[in-house]
């Protein structure tokens, strides 16, 4: 299902919380951020690990796949992102083989210069 433009998941979200990592470490690099964009495209940053994903979308949640590098390394999995009650995110991030995590986030506000 193809999103619109005023799905309520586009945008880009802070990620304040996982159950596996500490906040320390979701911040190593950059501010750790899901970007979920209408077009099927999205980005998620955090820790050392930056990834591009190809999303699919349905009522109150998006799916996705990623790729993308760990500390250098080529890393790839799966997901998806449920829109919460609270206007927050719950996203599980799986690795390939590997770890699977929850993560929670909250839509970034954006505001303009003057």
């Amino acid at each position: 299902m193809s999103a619109a433009s005023n799905y309520r998941l586009i945008g880009r979200w802070r990620i304040v919380e996982a159950d596996l990592w500490d906040r320390d470490y979701l911040d190593l690099v950059e501010p750790a951020t899901i970007t979920i964009r209408a077009n099927g495209h999205g980005e998620i940053a955090f820790g050392a690990m930056q990834a591009v994903l190809d999303l699919a979308y349905s009522t109150s949640m998006v799916s996705f796949t990623w790729a993308g590098c760990d500390e250098m390394d080529e890393v790839s999995g799966d997901g998806h992102a449920e829109l919460l009650d609270d206007g927050t995110i719950d996203i599980t991030f799986a690795y390939h083989n590997g770890d699977e995590a929850i993560l929670k986030a909250k839509q970034e506000t954006s505001s303009t210069a003057c």
